[in-house]
Parts: structure tokens; sequence; C-alpha cells
């Protein structure tokens, strides 16, 4: 029997312990409840028809058909987000066959690392309702029809010079900004980031980027338009801001006074972009030292923009957005390794 305002999961794994297991440590959180289980991908498709279902966390390793196969040739005809367990290595590609979320599985004579599996899994549960991945009638007003319908955390990527995403960060930024990008698709819409750097490690760090992502990193110039899959990284020493040119934006690098005793600095850009973009502006304000970026990322959410800060745990500073939050400015707080599916999911919107 599905209860109100909980999660309905089903486990899918080939060894009945584990998922036995699995179901009763995550039924005891009070808002899951596992309403099945499957030893493989086939038995798997017979829940799927027979129960409401918001989510499945399905292992890596199966007999008949692995996790990866089962999320390509079957979940897309049902949309709903998986959260795959399996070997470190499984991640990228659970990932890119449209998984939610990844979770490496435990041995499991190991009772330490078990513990902190079942954490880790319960947490990325919740976050899925609480990113908006999971919409029903029971949570977001939605009309249920005889199939209910469920975000994928990809999106459909149809290239915009519409949109336009804006980083701020500073201590811990660039690692923070690394894990962002390597994480989003090479059609996404231009990317703006203020990291608070020196001058030429600017530009260094925007050759690593464009190496170790899928998107096409440089330093920005004045005169450069925004394309789907570039992102522009101000130089170290200059502050960058955005205008709307048509349905064209165009950034401008310029030496000026600190503002916030920055130069770069991230309410330079979230001003310009909150008045440039308005509602088609994703303000995203990560670790660091300072309020630089709190009153720019308000300015974006009171012109409609969608807004995300990085959460304390996953921050190596809790500082800019800190500020950030207690001010209002922040729409949705997440930690690190989830932000990409904030992005997504707003970029759906």
């Amino acid at each position: 029997m599905r209860k109100k305002n909980q999660i309905s999961v089903l486990i899918v794994d080939d060894s009945k312990s584990f998922r036995e297991m699995m179901a009763r440590k995550l039924s005891a959180d009070p808002q899951i409840q596992v309403i099945a289980t499957a030893g493989d991908a086939f038995e798997a498709r017979d829940k799927i028809l027979k129960y409401d279902l918001d989510l499945i966390v399905c292992d890596q390793e199966m007999p008949k058909m692995n996790g990866v196969e089962f999320i390509e040739r079957l979940l897309p005809q049902y949309s709903l987000p998986v959260v795959m367990i399996g070997e470190t290595q499984a991640g990228a590609a659970a990932r890119k066959a449209g998984a939610l979320d990844f979770v490496k599985k435990p041995h499991p004579r190991s009772v330490k690392a078990v513990e902190d599996f079942l954490v880790e899994l319960t947490l990325k549960i919740r976050l899925a309702v609480k990113t908006g991945v999971i919409l029903s009638e029971k949570n977001s007003g939605i009309q249920k029809t005889e199939h209910k319908h469920v975000l994928q955390s990809s999106v459909s990527r149809q290239p915009t010079t519409d949109r336009l995403i804006a980083i701020g960060a500073s201590t811990g930024g660039t690692e923070a900004i690394y894990q962002i990008l390597k994480n989003l698709h090479p059609d996404c819409p231009g990317i703006l980031i203020v990291q608070h750097i020196p001058p030429v490690f600017s530009k260094m760090f925007a050759e690593r980027l464009d190496t170790q992502t899928p998107l096409r990193c440089k330093e920005a110039q004045s005169g450069d338009y925004l394309e789907p899959g570039r992102v522009y990284i101000a130089p170290g020493d200059q502050h960058m801001r955005v205008k709307r040119i048509g349905h064209k934006y165009r950034v401008e690098v310029f030496v000026g006074e600190k503002v916030n005793g920055h130069c770069p600095s991230v309410d330079m850009l979230f001003d310009s972009v909150a008045r440039e973009a308005g509602p088609q502006a994703i303000g995203v304000l990560l670790t660091g030292m300072g309020n630089d970026g709190a009153k720019g990322l308000l300015d974006i959410r009171r012109h409609g923009g969608h807004t995300i800060g990085q959460d304390e745990a996953s921050s190596v500073v809790y500082g800019m957005n800190k500020v950030a939050y207690n001010i209002g400015a922040v729409a949705v707080q997440s930690a690190l390794e989830n932000i990409h599916h904030c992005i997504l999911l707003a970029l759906k919107k």
C-alpha cells in the first residue's frame, strides 16, 4: 500500500540478502517506502508496470541485463529516475546512460562501509524530491494520468542563446567549478564564471577546464558572444559583465576598482546577468570567503532567474554562499555533487 508523502522505491539487485537489507534500512526512513524489489531487469520491468513508483535503485552488475543496459533500453519508456549502485568506475557510464546519481556499493562484510553506503543512498533518494526530480500529485499538484510521469535528470538538449548560466566562487572554487562542468552537456547554454584568482592563473584555469571537461572553455575577452557549450572565465585582474544584443549575449571585460575587495567581482557579473537576462538566467554561488556575489545572486532571483547555492557541508569555506542563503538569494541549496542536477532541472523549466 502506497503511503502518502513518501518516496516509493523499487530496488533491483540480484543478491536477495543485499536487496532485502537495503529494503529494510531504507524503509526505516519516514520519507521512503520500498514498495517492491526485483532480482533482475526483466522482473523489474514487471514491477514498474504493477506499482506506482517514484524512483529505482538499481545494481550495476545483474544477470541477463546489466544496470546500464537496463537504463538505456527500458527506462526511456517509463521516465523514472534511477540511482545506480556498483563499482566506482561504472559511475560515468551510469550517468551518461541517464542515471540520476551513483553510489559506490560496499563490501557486504564491512559494517562501517555498509552503514556509510546506506546513509549516502538515503540522502540521494531524498534529494530527488528536494531538487524537484520527483514530481507527482503528492508534492507538486500535477494531475495524475494513467502512468505517472517523472522528470529524468537529463534534459531535452536543444541549444539556445536565450538562456545563460553564471557561476561565482572564491576559496575552493576551482575544484568545485571543475566538478560541476565535467557533468554538464556540451550543448548547454553559455556559462560565465568569476573565480577569485590571480592574473595568469585564470588563463591556466580555463585551459585546464577546456581539456578536462566536455565544454569548450576560454579566458573571456571583450567582444566574445556566448555560445552553447562554451565557458568564459573572467581574467584574474579584470571585471566581467554581459550585455544582451538581440537574442545573444556579448561579454565585456574591463579594468576597474575592486568591488567587495575583488577584481573580478562576482557581484559585477551577477548584477549584469540579472539586468540583461532576467528570468533566462541561472545563477550559482559556490564556496568562498566574504560576501561577494550574495547581493548579485539576490538580484538575479528578484529578476525571475533561478538561483542555486552550495551547501555548508560541501564548501571549503561557507562564506559567500552563506551570506546569500541568509539574505534569501538562494532558491535551491545543494551539495556540490548535485549542483549539476540542479542546473539541468532549472534548464528544463
